[in-house]
């Protein structure tokens, strides 16, 4: 008999202050991680302290979250346009302009080439659901030298969501890590970086011509090709071109 693999995908709701907020669908595990990252990303929460409680459903997946009213407000209060995201084709959104992106205060640290392919190898390792179906994306967090947060999802933003979240869960800020994700970097992943003020964003894919845009706006580097010989390297003083590093 011919074995078939399939990944799992459940719908997860998220109700804030009340509200309905989001339905994604994902795999379900770290959702708890899942719903902070989220929080955190679309500037709900900054801090782990800021979430004043989350309560998961009983009868079905999903969470009640409680944020401080002045922060629901000022988020619901923004202008945002409406997208149907590239990658996972959830409907998301993006800040209007590429002056609302948050702008980083210190310069990108690029990691050492060799090291971050040596990174990427471990988390291929990592990758349990990955090896056993290929249908999965992986996230993971890292200062250069190690990983941590690593996340697995059928989505690569609910993976990025996931170990973002997890980072604030252990009341560690994100800022000036490095992010290594096993998709194309969007516009949408890009902005979720450029939020969480990352220093860099890495893949074994490409970012697209929007992802570039943003982290030069952020003040954020890219790193394409990230496990092959010839890495491509976007810096932000760079003028959206690519250098070839080693």
């Amino acid at each position: 008999m011919t074995r078939h693999d399939a990944v799992e995908e459940t719908p997860v709701w998220l109700e804030v202050n009340g509200e309905s907020a989001v339905t994604w669908m994902c795999t379900p595990d770290l959702l708890p991680e899942l719903v902070v990252g989220w929080l955190y990303g679309e500037g709900y929460i900054d801090a782990r302290a800021d979430l004043l409680s989350l309560r998961p459903c009983a009868k079905e997946l999903g969470f009640w979250a409680e944020v401080p009213r002045e922060r629901y407000e000022t988020v619901e209060g923004t202008e945002r346009r409406r997208v149907l995201a590239s990658g996972c084709g959830a409907v998301t959104s993006i800040l209007g302009s590429l002056s609302s992106v948050p702008r980083r205060s210190a310069p990108p640290v690029i990691p050492d080439l060799a090291q971050t392919r040596r990174l990427f190898k471990e988390l291929f390792a990592k990758g349990e659901r990955y090896q056993e179906t290929g249908g999965i994306h992986a996230a993971a967090l890292t200062d250069g030298a190690t990983l941590f947060a690593y996340a697995e999802d059928i989505g690569r933003h609910n993976a990025v969501d996931k170990v973002l979240g997890a980072t604030i869960i252990a009341e560690r800020r994100p800022d000036d890590l490095i992010l290594l994700v096993t998709g194309r970097i969007s516009g949408e992943l890009a902005f979720k970086a450029a939020r969480a003020r990352l220093s860099v964003v890495a893949t074994p894919s490409v970012p697209s011509s929007l992802a570039v845009e943003i982290a030069q706006a952020a003040g954020m580097a890219l790193i394409g090709r990230a496990v092959s010989g010839e890495p491509q390297v976007w810096l932000p003083d760079a003028g959206g071109q690519s250098a070839v590093g080693g």
